[in-house]
């Protein structure tokens, strides 16, 4: 994996695989074991696993054990990082757009 500099580029970089999309989304329910969040995965244990520990390395979810069983939550800071970004960014277009439509408007 390439080298990636801040929290929030391994956030994205977790996101950016459909697999770890898919578990976030099954963890919005709430948290589960791994042995019930695997069930849909068409992978081995092991496989699915390196999917979790990419979302966990990057803060978007976390896990403990119980008993003899890994349960796993999603953790809402990553996000609310997440979406604070796109948010400035969706405003800093916004307001660019704007912009071009009075120069348009102008001309």
């Amino acid at each position: 994996m390439p080298y990636h500099s801040t929290p929030l580029d391994l956030a994205f970089h977790a996101l950016s695989d459909p697999t770890r999309r898919a578990v976030v989304s099954r963890l919005a329910d709430g948290e589960m074991p791994v042995s019930v969040l695997a069930e849909p995965f068409d992978m081995a244990l092991p496989s699915f696993a390196q999917h979790l520990k990419v979302l966990e390395d990057c803060g978007l979810i976390a896990s403990e054990k119980r008993g003899r069983s890994r349960w796993c939550r999603l953790e809402r800071g990553r996000f609310e990082e997440a979406a604070t970004w796109m948010e400035a960014e969706r405003r800093r277009w916004a307001e660019r757009l704007d912009r071009l439509e009075v120069y348009l408007d102008k001309t």
